[in-house]
């Protein structure tokens, strides 16, 4: 089994994935939405990685939505390595875009990205409210099929699994509430958030609780489809070739 990563593979999670949280983060969760509120008008956060991806974020009063919009605020990263160190907590980015940018860096992102980093390692105890618990599994399957998406495609091993998808949409669905969809077109695997396309083929767990003990391991994916808690159907071998990148994500993610 592929274990080593490919940095540029994590730099471009980090940035799709990982940041790419922040408005369900924003929507799900006051502490971060209050922090947009003091923006008297839209902010672009550009993340420019030498030798690997970049990106655009942009904040206002109303939330935070990918791509440009505003005024400029920066971070750049010597190489795909020094972002995910960034991402990690053990380095530091260089900023640009000024007195302004500089304050909505420390004012807003960074306590966003706190507040982030917070809900997608959780403590034991933070884990023992049910509404922080909720959120938490939210936003980590929201990380985890945007990554599968960037790994499907990127990873060496991920294009394996994709190559032997046919086109169509599979869901991932937890009770009745929460969907979100990867689709496949010539073997390249897209996110979809809010999907309204029927699928091809679905995942489907119960409920919240048991979507977060199946991601985190702590329940038997097998042992959740012999009780009935977790099905499949549709296209079967889409699911497994899915499967198979999310194992791929896990050690993207470092789960």
């Amino acid at each position: 089994m592929l274990t080593d990563v490919d940095p540029r593979v994590t730099a471009q999670v980090n940035l799709e994935a990982v940041l790419g949280a922040l408005p369900l983060l924003a929507s799900l969760v006051p502490e971060a939405e209050n922090l947009l509120l003091p923006l008297t008008k839209p902010v672009t956060l550009r993340l420019v990685v030498r030798g690997g991806p970049r990106g655009s974020y942009t904040f206002d009063r109303s939330g935070i939505r990918p791509g440009p919009g505003g005024s400029t605020a920066g971070l750049v990263f010597t190489s795909s390595g020094h972002f995910n160190r960034v991402i990690a907590g053990t380095a530091q980015p260089v900023p640009f875009g000024g007195p302004t940018g500089l304050r909505f860096l420390t004012g807003v992102f960074t306590p966003l990205s706190q507040i982030l980093g917070r809900y997608l390692e959780p403590t034991a105890d933070d884990l023992l409210d049910p509404g922080f618990r909720a959120d938490s599994v939210r936003l980590t399957l929201r990380v985890a099929l945007a990554a599968v998406a960037v790994i499907g495609n990127e990873d060496r091993s991920g294009r394996v699994s994709a190559g032997q998808m046919r086109d169509g949409r599979v869901d991932l669905e937890v009770g009745d509430d929460l969907r979100h969809q990867v689709w496949v077109r010539d073997h390249r695997l897209t996110f979809v958030e809010q999907p309204v396309e029927p699928p091809q083929a679905a995942l489907r767990f119960s409920d919240l609780d048991l979507a977060g003990e199946v991601f985190s391991g702590t329940t038997s994916a097998i042992a959740a489809v012999s009780d009935g808690r977790m099905s499949m159907r549709g296209v079967i071998s889409m699911i497994d070739n899915l499967n198979r990148i999310l194992d791929r994500t896990g050690q993207y993610l470092g789960k």
